[in-house]
């Protein structure tokens, strides 16, 4: 078993540990990754529960994992569709307000387990200024994908 760096989610801080190589048809070295939902929601969790503001690529990923545009989630935080654009694209700092209502909805679009009661302790992690954190995933059992402690 081995990490793998999964950058196919479009994030480059991503890596799954106890991932088994295998071979293909032609003998090349190549991994598979089953349960890929289990995984983004894992993933999904981890962005939520960073405690530190996230990145614009991780705002994209989320954005994307709950199935909405720009002007979708715009709405939702009461700004226009360029914001968002700016903020995932990295050219200004998320709004702290914002996340925080983002990791919010993250939560409760995504079904996804909250490992804080507190809307007050989910704010301080949203900071204007993003702290790239490793995302590492625990993949030895690929129908329980879960975060691991950085």
């Amino acid at each position: 078993m081995a990490a793998y760096h999964y950058r196919e989610c479009g994030l480059d801080n991503v890596t799954i540990d106890g991932v088994a190589p295998c071979r293909d048809d032609d003998g090349d070295e190549v991994i598979m990754i089953p349960n890929i939902s289990g995984l983004h929601r894992a993933i999904a969790t981890a962005i939520v529960h960073h405690k530190a503001g996230m990145s614009g690529k991780e705002l994209r990923f989320l954005r994307t994992e709950m199935g909405m545009t720009q002007a979708e989630l715009a709405t939702v935080v009461h700004l226009d569709a360029q914001s968002v654009g700016r903020w995932e694209r990295g050219e200004c700092p998320i709004d702290p307000n914002a996340e925080a209502l983002i990791r919010l909805l993250a939560v409760e679009r995504l079904k996804l387990k909250s490992n804080t009661d507190s809307v007050e302790e989910l704010s301080r992690w949203c900071v204007s200024k993003a702290a790239p954190q490793p995302i590492l995933i625990d993949g030895n059992d690929p129908k329980n994908y879960r975060p691991l402690a950085a």
